[in-house]
């Protein structure tokens, strides 16, 4: 896989860790952006659920009101 290099300032990287519990400054910001991603992910899987659930509700017989 390829890599990227990204600067970031030294006092974010070192909250982060301490906030992540990791001994790295690559490990944190790697678990960092992984959640990001994951978190994504499941807003995503979430929505679609919602979605699929308003079509489904949309797609059944309306009762007949007389």
């Amino acid at each position: 896989m390829a890599k990227v290099d990204v600067s970031l300032d030294a006092e974010l990287v070192v909250e982060v860790m301490v906030l992540a519990g990791v001994g790295s400054p690559q490990d944190d910001v790697e678990a960092v952006v992984r959640d990001h991603i994951a978190r994504g992910h499941r807003t995503e899987a979430r929505a679609a659920a919602q979605d699929d659930a308003r079509r489904e509700a949309d797609a059944r017989p309306q009762d007949p009101r007389g």
